[in-house]
């Protein structure tokens, strides 16, 4: 294909296509004999639909100039829209040609304004070259001499087009991967996170209801309780519902047996912490169910009932000491109910269902529902006996009347398993009630009431220096009326002037400058020895909580007068459970097994699970202990002993008096403790009884052996235990 000429197509006469538009103005004529070149005007003039002005004003057919001659009507544009209606004038803009700089006159033409022309150019054959361009400078232009042409412009080079099929890629490779995590995304829904957006709406429609657990019981070695849990009522208010505080209060006031008053303050309207309006108020609480019923009955708006526990405890004040008490909410606050709280509390149960919405707030048929079964606690059988309980504290306190403000502890052990039947406390206070009480009076004596034992430690030493050999059954000591250790003088109650004494009337007259010949035999180490082993310095582990552990003087701190002092039971701290275990083990052939009070445990289900063993070690050979025995028989049968009030008539008892002191925080006490600790039948014990009472006006020594006489009596007829077969022994104090 021949290469497009850059010269404007030309007609048959030799000139351009296109005509210049005839000046319709004034002063301008019109050039028909001119050959016709096309102006810009006649571009201007074209309409978007390739249709001159004239034309468009002659009606839409293009009409030719008479004028103008053949190459005018050949210069009219073409009535079809194959053609391009823009041709001619870009190649007037262009100068003829693709590239052609523009030339043009200026011509006054009346109100066309300026007329562009451009000068005609001499066809040039395709073999001959192009005329060199003209470098000289163009002189000014005329009207009557036609623009010079400008040089061509290079045409611009087409900015690169991005590559199509590259984005069509990139494109489609990004819709699939969109595609391909919606996908997976939905796989894990429906199969991973299905159930936690089935259950999402659940959650807004589950309602909680607790199942309390009973509390586990405790009783007495026979199964009789001592204390239970019962089911009750607690009655509460919602302050936002309550219409009429006065007339709610008052209708309430005879069902709770509280003052309508107080009710009525309860009912107040009041906000929490976080500023909500509170909508639960406790009114009572362990309501009997009958009471609760009538308080339903009446229907008061705010008013309230719900399923509650309640501790009874039918002895009252019965060992209450001993089991102390709980909080409303059922948790152990002090005695047995604190030290085995986890033990006796159960687990509580819950139901949870779906409900519906509305004032209804039904379970919904068929809806989600699940329920925890609530676990029972469990229950504690003690090794107390419920009678013999309540006959020692009637007696504990019948003597201890005798002295105002006076502390007393008893304590009565089995022998030989070592188990507590009886474990009392002066004063006492009621375990159903135990606000009102004195939180001093609650304390358990036998266990947290440290004292100064005093003589009754004297069986130690004896024991300890017929074990080590120091002394025999036998063995006699002249005894002075006083000796001295270190700047202090100990003297004797009963004067011997000197004379030979036998042991058992050492023991009988509690004599302390014989005691303290003895411990000199003995030495201090071996007799701290055999306090340790005797279960001094350390708590028995009875099962009581806050039991205290007493303390021994270490032989490095004694000083001159330690040892006169220790040997009789002074600059020694010991509870009465402690003694009384002392001679538990001299009743028991010499053997010490620790003290129980907690015999087994009960669970849910009724079975019993005994508590551990008790601790057991050997601490005296059986001759020697049943040789300690003959000589503490003496303290009740010597006459003008210290111990003859302990006396009973039917059954030999082996026992012994004391004084000391009561120590709180190490410091001594006003006052006295005065104590009686003694076993029978003596020939072969079977109980072990220990009484101590601190009284601050004195006279404690005539309340410890008369009380202790009372206890065992009763204690060996409530067991039935036979009389003694023979009469206790003759003894002589003064041997020649």
């Amino acid at each position: 294909m021949p290469p497009r000429s850059e010269e404007p197509r030309r007609d048959a006469t030799g000139s351009r296509r296109g005509s210049s538009r005839n000046a319709g103005g004034r002063g301008a004529e019109p050039r028909s004999g001119e050959p016709g070149v096309g102006g810009i005007s006649d571009a201007r003039a074209y309409t978007p639909r390739g249709r001159t002005v004239r034309e468009q004003r002659a009606g839409g057919r293009a009409e030719p100039d008479a004028d103008a001659g053949p190459a005018a009507q050949r210069r009219t544009p073409r009535s079809t829209r194959s053609g391009d209606p823009f041709r001619p004038a870009l190649q007037v803009l262009d100068g003829g040609r693709a590239g052609a700089g523009r030339a043009g006159r200026r011509e006054a033409a009346g109100r066309s304004g300026v007329v562009r022309t451009v000068t005609p150019r001499t066809p040039r054959h395709d073999d001959e070259p192009p005329a060199p361009r003209r470098t000289a400078a163009r002189p000014a232009r005329r009207p009557d001499r036609p623009a010079a042409r400008r040089p061509s412009r290079k045409p611009r080079k087409p900015p690169r087009l991005a590559d199509p099929r590259r984005r069509l890629r990139l494109g489609t490779v990004l819709t699939l991967t969109l595609f391909a995590v919606i996908g997976i995304r939905l796989v894990v829904l429906q199969t991973v996170e299905t159930p936690a957006y089935a259950g999402g709406g659940v959650a807004d429609r589950l309602r909680t209801v607790t199942l309390p657990a009973a509390r586990g019981a405790i009783y007495d070695r026979d199964g009789a309780p001592l204390a239970h849990s019962v089911e009750a009522r607690y009655v509460y208010a919602d302050p936002t519902q309550v219409k009429d505080q006065q007339a709610t209060a008052k209708a309430l006031s005879p069902l709770l047996g509280m003052p309508a008053s107080e009710l009525a303050e309860k009912m107040k309207p009041r906000k929490r912490v976080n500023g909500v309006d509170s909508q639960f108020e406790y009114l009572a609480r362990g309501v009997d169910i009958d009471r609760a019923r009538k308080i339903t009955a009446l229907e008061l708006p705010g008013i309230y009932t719900h399923r509650d526990e309640r501790r009874e405890v039918p002895g009252g004040d019965l060992a209450a000491n001993l089991l102390g008490f709980t909080s409303q909410d059922m948790v152990g606050l002090e005695g047995l109910e604190a030290r085995y709280d986890d033990v006796l509390r159960g687990k509580d149960g819950k139901r949870v269902y779906e409900v519906g919405l509305g004032d209804l707030a039904a379970p919904i048929p068929g809806g989600y529902s699940e329920t925890t079964k609530a676990r029972p606690g469990s229950s504690l059988q003690l090794t107390i006996d419920r009678d013999l309980q309540f006959m020692v504290q009637r007696m504990l306190s019948r003597h201890m009347a005798q002295s105002k403000g006076s502390t007393g502890a008893a304590v009565v052990i089995e022998i030989p398993s070592g188990e507590v039947l009886a474990q009392a406390s002066h004063p006492t206070y009621n375990a159903a009630k135990p606000v009102p009480s004195d939180p001093t009076d609650r304390e358990d004596a036998a266990t947290s009431f440290v004292v100064d034992p005093g003589s009754v430690h004297k069986a130690i030493t004896f024991g300890a220096a017929l074990q080590e050999r120091v002394i025999t059954p036998d063995t006699t000591l002249p005894i002075a009326n006083s000796i001295k250790k270190g700047d202090t003088w100990f003297s004797d109650t009963h004067r011997a002037d000197g004379k030979r004494m036998s042991l058992p009337g050492m023991m009988a007259y509690s004599s302390n400058v014989g005691t303290i010949h003895i411990a000199d035999k003995l030495g201090p180490e071996r007799l701290i020895d055999y306090q340790k082993r005797f279960g001094l310095g350390e708590p028995t582990r009875v099962g009581m909580p806050g039991e205290a552990s007493g303390r021994l003087l270490p032989a490095d701190e004694w000083s001159g007068s330690s040892a006169g002092s220790v040997p009789i039971g002074h600059s020694v701290d010991a509870t009465p459970l402690q003694m009384a275990a002392v001679y538990a083990t001299i009743a028991n052939d010499g053997t010490y097994v620790q003290p129980r009070l907690v015999k087994e445990v009960i669970g849910p289900d009724g079975k019993r699970t005994p508590t551990e063993p008790p601790v057991t070690r050997s601490v005296l050979s059986p001759e020697n202990a049943a040789a300690l025995r003959h000589i503490l028989e003496a303290v009740t049968t010597v006459e003008d002993a210290t111990g003859r009030a302990a006396a009973i008539p039917e059954w030999r008892v082996a026992g012994k008096t004391g004084t000391g002191w009561r120590l709180v925080d190490g410091q001594k006490q006003l006052g006295e403790v005065a104590s009686f600790i003694g076993m029978a039948p003596a020939e072969k014990p079977r109980y072990v009884i220990a009484v101590f009472a601190h009284t601050p006006s004195g006279g404690g020594g005539a309340i410890a052996a008369p009380a202790f006489r009372d206890m065992m009596q009763f204690t060996l007829r409530h067991y039935g235990v036979p009389p003694s077969g023979e009469k206790a022994p003759k003894f002589t104090v003064y041997p020649r």
